[in-house]
């Protein structure tokens, strides 16, 4: 004879879960999926393609954040009849089966609670991704190429949309720089956290047997401004340099100087992008994400902040944010909240979930 009893975590999982709700404003969301269902569902939306996808993206990203809420009330009132099920007839099996529901519902939750911490201004946008190679030589560029796979895996394992927008390869191994988009909900406030210098530590592969190399690789993340809050830029303000694209080829690629570099003369600020078919949509493409950084940068100076959401990164030593060790021992470690993994290998496949949580509590914390 069993008597499961989980009504006090029960009643703090619903405690929080009407926290959330509150915080999220389920009235508000819904009212935003019926507007933007409206917009998708007019005759004319596909003459503008720019405006189609963001209105179908925005619907995508709505009705997935409240599919979650009302998943997870149901998954509540369910397990109080599991419960009831598994009391009635004595099975243990059945018993097990509710506290496997129940942390995976604590696990749900707890991500919700995490996304409610995302408050900040441009929170809610796309995230553009710049990595580079920093201090290390090959060994920097190789491990600039890990980190991008290991965001884009995390992109994947999500099913959130990524698009690499620019890659300069190195010549031995590695990259030298990438640039890519991640659109999904919260991207820029979730992935935010993850700039800064990282450093790597293993067994080079690429030099003398026995010894340890350490190289760094930057990490810039920037929100991807919607067209309506970008800043004029000066067509004397802006040199434009086009060139063949570079890496793996394609149709139309390596054939055509269909590469555009655009440098912001005033700023400094270069921006490059080869992943379209054609110059001019390359350079539509790079012109959007020079804004949005140059954007960035007046809010920076108006605010009298140095680099507060792109951050400054010199990716070398005495700079980094996390730590992957893979000799002598095994471990991921971030420096700021302290939280570890010992499995180098999956975070490396994209499980950093943990990592970005804890990186969110720390800044709010922090602030």
């Amino acid at each position: 004879m069993i008597e499961l009893d989980i009504s006090d975590q029960l009643a703090a999982l619903r405690s929080t879960f009407a926290d959330i709700r509150s915080v999220v404003g389920v009235d508000r969301l819904e009212a935003e999926i019926a507007d933007l269902s409206e917009q998708a569902g007019a005759p004319d939306l596909w003459d503008d393609t720019d405006k189609a996808q963001k209105v179908t993206s925005a619907l995508s990203h709505r009705q997935a954040e409240l599919a979650k809420i009302v998943s997870i009330g149901s998954r509540l009132d369910d397990i109080e009849i599991m419960v009831e099920l598994a009391n009635e007839e004595s099975d243990e099996s059945a018993a097990a089966d509710v506290h496997t529901e129940l942390a995976s519902i604590q696990k749900l939750l707890g991500e919700l609670e995490v996304q409610t911490l995302l408050d900040g201004e441009y929170d809610d946008r796309p995230a553009v991704i710049t990595i580079r190679a920093g201090a290390g030589g090959v060994d920097a560029a190789d491990f600039a190429d890990m980190l991008m796979r290991m965001y884009l895996r995390w992109a994947e394992k999500h099913k959130y949309t990524a698009t690499v927008m620019d890659v300069s390869y190195a010549e031995e191994a590695g990259i030298k720089s990438a640039t890519f988009e991640i659109d999904a909900p919260y991207a820029f406030g979730t992935l935010s956290v993850e700039a800064g210098t990282h450093r790597l530590v293993r067994m080079s592969p690429f030099g003398a047997a026995g010894k340890r190399q350490t190289s760094f690789a930057a990490v810039e993340v920037i929100p991807l401004m919607p067209e309506t809050e970008v800043i004029d830029i000066p067509e004397g303000d802006i040199r434009v340099d086009v060139f063949r694209s570079s890496g793996p080829g394609g149709q139309s690629v390596n054939t055509t100087d269909s590469a555009v570099r655009l440098t912001h003369i005033p700023t400094g600020t270069v921006v490059s992008m080869q992943n379209e078919k054609s110059q001019i949509q390359n350079r539509a493409a790079a012109l959007r994400v020079l804004q949005s950084r140059l954007l960035i940068l007046q809010k920076e100076q108006e605010a009298a902040v140095k680099k507060d959401l792109a951050g400054v990164i010199t990716a070398s030593w005495g700079d980094q944010m996390r730590s992957y060790v893979l000799a002598p021992y095994q471990m991921v470690k971030d420096l700021r909240t302290e939280y570890e993994e010992g499995n180098p290998s999956k975070v490396f496949d994209g499980d950093i979930d943990s990592f970005i949580a804890a990186g969110i509590k720390w800044r709010k914390r922090d602030k």
